[in-house]
């Protein structure tokens, strides 16, 4: 497969001169099309700035990330939106839909900001819908639908944009324990049968087992990785357990 993303000796410091924090240190990694990668490690890891770096949110230090032939940490302020907007889909713990819209509006958000046609969009929002198996609660708003429902709408809001990265920060953070099944059984879809390439950042182990690799990261650094291979999915929990041992901290084995 080919190399979707790059991330080349990535450092990321917070703080004063007097008093800096090295949130990510000399981090290396790539991502190939198509791959469903997972991010562990404890709070103060450095997972969440990793996300936040790659999604363009935060900026770096020292280091590049490449999407495909971009280097984003040389765009300039003004296109990093339009980049965003044309290659990363987001999946958030909170769902980030708008309760003014319906289901299907919330769905069709993004290709209407970029001036498609109405029909096409009807057409895309109800292929996709139906593929995540939402297409019954279109016409519903978000107060009206389940935690799970709501989150594949956000899986569905992300995907209509065809865009080369999902990022997923704890998707399964509100959700009980039958809605993040759902969910992740859904993000197996998305990756397999519609050749989304993921990067989800996670604690818990339960969701991790989902991926098809871990890395781990320690103080700012990555401290292992897992490839699940053809592994059972329960084999796979094991062995992301005990490296979770071995990191301690605060990552849980369910939901």
């Amino acid at each position: 497969m080919d190399t979707l993303l790059r991330i080349k000796e990535l450092e990321k410091y917070y703080g004063t001169k007097t008093l800096v924090t090295k949130a990510l240190d000399q981090i290396s990694f790539s991502v190939s099309e198509g791959e469903f990668l997972g991010i562990m490690g404890a709070s103060g890891s450095g997972k969440t700035t990793l996300l936040n770096c790659i999604s363009t949110i935060d900026t770096v230090s020292a280091g590049h990330i490449y999407l495909k032939d971009t280097d984003i940490t040389e765009l300039k302020d003004e296109d990093l939106a339009q980049f965003r907007q044309k290659n990363l889909g987001f999946v958030f713990q909170d769902f980030n839909l708008l309760d003014t819209l319906t289901i299907e509006e919330n769905i069709a958000l993004a290709p209407v900001i970029q001036g498609e046609s109405p029909a096409k969009i009807s057409q895309e929002v109800e292929t996709v819908a139906q593929r995540l198996g939402i297409g019954d609660i279109l016409p519903k708003f978000p107060y009206e639908v389940s935690g799970g429902q709501r989150q594949r709408c956000a899986c569905a809001r992300a995907l209509i944009a065809r865009p080369s990265l999902i990022l997923a920060d704890e998707p399964t953070g509100a959700l009980d324990s039958k809605s993040a099944g759902m969910l992740l059984e859904c993000f197996t879809q998305m990756n397999k049968e519609m050749q989304a390439t993921i990067l989800m950042v996670t604690h818990d182990i339960f969701s991790a087992s989902y991926c098809s690799r871990i890395l781990f990261l320690r103080d700012g650094k990555i401290f292992n990785e897992l490839l699940k291979g053809n592994k059972p999915r329960r084999v796979f929990f094991n062995e992301i357990m005990d490296v979770v041992t071995l990191l301690g901290g605060d990552v849980s084995d369910a939901q």
